[in-house]
């Protein structure tokens, strides 16, 4: 990682929950909370933590959802092209 700032370019009508440790500013408190579990773990305290479990728990849930789904699409797309395949 560098030491340089980062500029984050944040509309002016909205305002980003922003990281107490590090200035970051994020879209919601859910990816806030992520952010601290996972780049500031020794400095966050418990409810800092528990916040972080539910928000991983629910983001580990919409992963398992996303890859079921894709999984779901390429097999349709496989047999699809195979019966296509198939008749031509």
């Amino acid at each position: 990682m560098t030491d340089e700032r980062t500029s984050y370019d944040v509309p002016p009508d909205r305002t980003p929950a922003e990281c107490a440790y590090c200035g970051r500013p994020f879209e919601s408190d859910g990816l806030l909370a992520l952010h601290r579990g996972q780049v500031h773990p020794d400095a966050i305290d418990e409810a800092e933590r528990e916040a972080y479990e539910e928000a991983h728990e629910a983001e580990t849930g919409q992963l398992r959802r996303f890859r079921l789904k894709a999984l779901a699409v390429l097999v349709v797309v496989y047999f699809g092209l195979l019966m296509v395949y198939a008749v031509v």
